[in-house]
């Protein structure tokens, strides 16, 4: 099993999408400022929206097309709407 997170940083007011199979493993990382792309909101990142998928290639697949939508709206509207 391989989940879709977004982290949001208060510290950055920024979302960061990214794509795992340990989720609480990857956030530690994330607030460890172990992640380049991330260390600048370090060690405030918290989940606001995780999504699972099957395996790595459907994990994969669903971040890129989060990504490629490059709208802070999207994500917002994916995490309004989570279950």
């Amino acid at each position: 099993m391989y989940f879709i997170y977004i982290l949001f940083s208060l510290k950055t007011n920024k979302y960061h999408v990214g794509s795992t199979n340990d989720l609480q493993g990857r956030l530690k990382h994330h607030n460890a400022g172990s992640t380049p792309s991330t260390k600048p909101g370090a060690p405030d990142w918290e989940i606001r929206y995780t999504e699972k998928v099957p395996d790595r290639a459907a994990a994969l697949t669903r971040e890129l097309e989060i990504k490629k939508k490059k709208s802070r709206n999207y994500i917002e509207w994916l995490i309004q709407n989570s279950d």
